[in-house]
């Protein structure tokens, strides 16, 4: 043998783990998989060649070995303890209040990552290279699972690093993406076999087999979540830890964030929560944890659970039905959402018939085509949504979806958002646009015309009564009463409701003309900054970029309509119906008083004025919202029909006032 030979298959495998570092830790990759697949069969031929050369740290082991004749159980250096769940907001703020309180004087970093639905397992390196795998088990004691970690895709066989620790121990979660699995059902089903039913299961089974051959081909995967027992490797907290452990080549749990408050945290939960649909592996929740390693130590644990971490865990249900058809809404800025028409199905207690597929990308990422057999998913409290297609129970060649090039309401051709996911109809002049914009103009958060539902909206635009905002307002009694199913009283209530509505202000005015990515937070900080709509009409994208929580795209949009034609049109028919277009007291926070600074209310049961006009009042006296109670309450507004808040407050000994109790905190000096 020459020394090129060696030499090549040297660096055959630093290829190769340089390209899996690419693919799997960066989601980069800088070759195709066919020159991927050639440098792995060209390591393969001279490995056989030269068995001499053989190595338990090439990538060639992915491809199994002979089957080991039992699994061993080893003891874990440090014990894998589980973690507590909880499965509400308010939960989950009084577990971040009995940490502070165990921390006292302390500021507190969380971090927040995703809650991976597969098998925890323990990998450990012993001077760069992988020495041993071991399942969590009963905590104390795992099975030796070495053979089969071997085939995981993006684990390295030997860390990144020219002077790796002496031993370093990482955590994660084996997993299976929805697109394996889908693959590996179909070559199950043309072998006759039993297709599986969800990718736990199927990780849970594979990760313990005897033949490391088999669970090469079902491509197990892994997310590092957490570190063990360690020698020469000390970081100072969890996010310098994961950015150390990618760094050395190893897969990290994505979209880990550190955030420094609770409300911080538990609005950010709510945001991924929604976003779960997006995601090719299965996850169960979401994981908060205590960022720096020093406050670990110092919180120590339970005799079951660290106190330094909690899972915020969301009840899934599934089910398998049928995709009948896919239809189209379009939405208020032009939006074509594609929505899954589905055989009825029992999902959590409800019948789901229908769920978004979001946009074009989605049907064709999971690959939905009318007729499918499709997996249904409802998480916590979001929508439905198509986990995956049971691509093993097509029983015909079904066509793939062709997503139509012209609007299914104005027939304008429809334009691709640049660089964006989203398929729109550029046309304002789309009717089902404007019923939509007529919609959410009315909406509490908005306008607030209570009465001016979606038949009334269909009818007042299917006579042409309504053509623009300022048509409402001139809108008569008599008028609305010839509609289906209106009468004189009913007709005569909604005409009050939409007068009434002039004096809004401009906050809820510029959320409610539908202003592309303008909603009610920045609609709030542009009025309290311009407060009147001839100063933002004549601000810069300059101005309007330094606004807080706006930026440069908001900034352009938001010119780009007070300068066209048609903004102002709106503006100026507005004005002319005696909308209110300037800031008011619930829009300029700060400018009347700090008389509820330091309090926070939670807002119950039925009110004289809508929830989000009194949160509006509490926030323009320096006071805080929140939409939960918990010992941090300070005082629980209740109206009628306060339900569960009121008996939740009285059992945390939360004070409960009234609206009049309210209205003479903020007349006084309290």
């Amino acid at each position: 043998m020459s020394p090129s030979v060696a030499e090549e298959i040297r660096s055959l495998r630093q290829q190769i783990r340089q390209h899996d570092y690419n693919y799997y830790v960066l989601a980069e990759p800088v070759v195709s998989d066919l020159e991927y697949d050639r440098l792995m069969q060209r390591l393969i031929t001279l490995e056989k060649a030269h068995p001499e050369l053989a190595s338990d740290d090439s990538p060639t082991r992915r491809l199994g070995d002979a089957p080991v004749s039992e699994l061993t159980q080893v003891v874990h250096r440090l014990p894998m303890m589980s973690i507590d769940n909880t499965y509400s907001e308010a939960e989950l703020r009084e577990y971040a209040q009995r940490t502070q309180k165990l921390l006292p004087g302390q500021p507190i970093e969380w971090v927040v990552e995703l809650k991976v639905d597969g098998v925890a397992a323990s990998i450990i390196y012993e001077n760069g290279a992988l020495a041993r795998a071991v399942t969590r088990g009963d905590g104390e004691v795992g099975d030796d699972v070495t053979h089969n970690i071997r085939t995981v895709r993006g684990l390295p066989s030997r860390l990144i690093s020219n002077s790796p620790p002496a031993l370093l121990e990482v955590r994660g979660e084996v997993y299976m993406t929805n697109d394996d699995l889908v693959r590996l059902n179909e070559a199950r089903a043309a072998r006759n076999e039993t297709s599986f039913k969800n990718t736990r299961n199927v990780t849970a089974g594979t990760i313990r087999l005897l033949d490391s051959r088999v669970c090469a081909q079902r491509n197990l995967r892994f997310f590092c979540h957490g570190i063990g027992y360690c020698e020469g490797f000390d970081p100072p907290d969890h996010l310098t830890f994961l950015d150390e452990a990618q760094k050395l080549g190893i897969p990290v749990t994505p979209g880990v964030v550190g955030l420094r408050s609770i409300d911080d945290v538990v609005e950010h939960c709510a945001k991924r929560i929604e976003s779960f649909h997006e995601l090719d592996f299965e996850v169960d929740g979401i994981v908060v944890k205590v960022n720096s390693y020093e406050q670990r130590r110092n919180l120590g644990s339970t005799s079951k659970s660290p106190r330094w971490a909690i899972a915020y865990k969301i009840e899934k249900y599934e089910a398998e039905t049928r995709l009948q058809s896919i239809t189209l809404q379009v939405g208020k800025t032009g939006t074509v959402t594609p929505v899954a028409e589905l055989e009825p199905v029992e999902l959590a207690g409800t019948t789901v018939s229908r769920c978004s597929l979001h946009n074009l990308d989605e049907i064709r990422r999971k690959d939905i085509r009318v007729g499918d057999w499709v997996v249904v998913e409802k998480a916590g409290k979001i929508i439905p949504h198509i986990v995956r297609v049971e691509k093993h129970r097509r029983e015909t060649s079904l066509s793939e979806y062709e997503f139509p090039t012209n609007c299914p309401a104005c027939d304008t051709p429809l334009v691709r958002d640049d660089g964006g996911v989203y398929v729109r109809c550029p046309s304002r002049n789309c009717i089902e646009q404007w019923k939509q914009r007529l919609r959410y103009f009315a909406s509490r958060d908005c306008m607030n015309i209570d009465g001016l539902g979606e038949k009334i909206i269909e009818q007042l635009v299917a006579q042409h009564l309504v053509n623009n905002y300022a048509d409402l307002y001139a809108l008569t009694v008599e008028q609305l009463a010839a509609l289906e199913r209106m009468g004189m009283a009913s007709a005569k209530k909604l005409v009050d409701a939409i007068q009434n509505s002039r004096q809004q202000g401009l906050s809820r005015v510029l959320n409610a003309i539908s202003i592309r990515h303008v909603g009610e937070r920045t609609a709030i900080v542009l009025a309290r900054k311009y407060r009147t709509i001839e100063a933002l009409q004549s601000a810069t994208v300059e101005s309007l970029a330094e606004t807080e929580d706006v930026g440069e795209t908001i900034a352009k949009s938001i010119y780009d309509f007070f300068q066209s034609e048609e903004g102002l049109d709106i503006i100026e028919q507005l004005r002319r119906s005696g909308v209110v277009l300037q800031a008011n007291e619930f829009d300029e926070s700060n400018s009347i008083s700090q008389q509820l600074s330091g309090r926070i209310f939670v807002v119950t049961g039925t009110l004289s004025q809508p929830r989000e006009k009194i949160h509006a009042i509490i926030e323009a006296h320096g006071g805080k919202t929140s939409n939960s109670i918990s010992k941090k309450t300070s005082f629980l507004l209740a109206g009628s029909e306060a339900g569960s808040k009121l008996e939740k407050a009285r059992s945390l000994g939360v004070q409960v006032i009234s609206e009049q109790d309210f209205q003479k905190m903020i007349e006084t000096d309290t």
